[in-house]
């Protein structure tokens, strides 16, 4: 099946107001900024957004922020975008933060059809018990506050220990930007660019990949595949332009003639 489509406006036509969407990346590496842009062109507002972090002022997922299309963020990492902190501690962003590893888990075990699963990660704290600030008001006061969650003791080879149940996250559309990928949507991620990107693949309902180079089926290594074309609906070929777009989060240099 040929899931190549024709342009970024196409790609995301369905996106509706109050969508959920898993996007890849972390910092500013592996973002598909293509299809952000073209979210934000749409339109469309009230959205959630589950991804690592928000990306920066002005770009990746910055830009729906700074537009005020983002409704609710599900993520591990506030990073270095102040317009990110700025909404949250105003009341104008509900912002669930989530330990990395178990977002991770949480977005594959979405994908797998495991609607949840425990973790010894978070035990004893507020991320179990309830409290962690979701959302405040103008004033800064907490309006909304995680809700308490399932503790169980399970025994192990340790002896038996407590975990806490965190239940799986299945979005309306994924998001990812892969370094190769065919007409099938199987890709290929480079290096650190894979990061998120499988993950918030596979809790898509719907996802679209943006990818860098565009191959016929059959020219991928089976054993170099990332992701299946499975969870994968839609593929937005780049432009070389488009390709060539990424962003240094902390760019560190030395003197020239310096020593290394």
């Amino acid at each position: 099946m040929d899931k190549v489509v024709a342009s970024a406006a196409e790609a995301v036509a369905d996106v509706q107001d109050g969508a959920t969407l898993s996007v890849g990346g972390f910092g500013l590496c592996g973002v598909p900024s293509v299809l952000i842009d073209a979210v934000l062109d749409a339109g469309v507002e009230d959205l959630e957004a589950v991804s690592n972090n928000c990306g920066v002022d002005e770009w990746g997922l910055g830009r729906l922020l700074m537009a005020k299309r983002l409704r609710r963020m599900i993520s591990s990492y506030v990073g270095e975008n102040k317009e990110f902190a700025r909404q949250y501690l105003s009341g104008e962003l509900e912002v669930e933060l989530t330990p990395q590893g178990t977002l991770a888990e949480r977005m594959r075990a979405g994908g797998s059809g495991i609607p949840a699963f425990f973790t010894a990660t978070g035990v004893g704290t507020q991320v179990a018990e309830g409290g962690l600030p979701w959302r405040y008001d103008d004033a800064g006061n907490v309006v909304v506050a995680s809700p308490p969650k399932e503790v169980r003791t399970f025994p192990t080879a340790e002896g038996e220990k407590q975990f806490v149940l965190e239940n799986a996250i299945v979005a309306d559309f994924g998001l990812v930007r892969a370094w190769k990928g065919d007409r099938h949507g199987n890709l290929v991620f480079r290096q650190s660019a894979r990061n998120f990107n499988p993950l918030a693949a596979m809790c898509g309902r719907i996802t679209i990949a943006e990818v860098e180079h565009l191959v016929e089926p059959g020219e991928l290594d089976p054993d170099s595949v990332h992701t299946p074309g499975v969870y994968v609906q839609r593929v937005l070929p780049l432009t070389p332009e488009q390709a060539a777009d990424k962003r240094i989060e902390k760019r560190t240099v030395r003197a020239a003639g310096g020593e290394a």
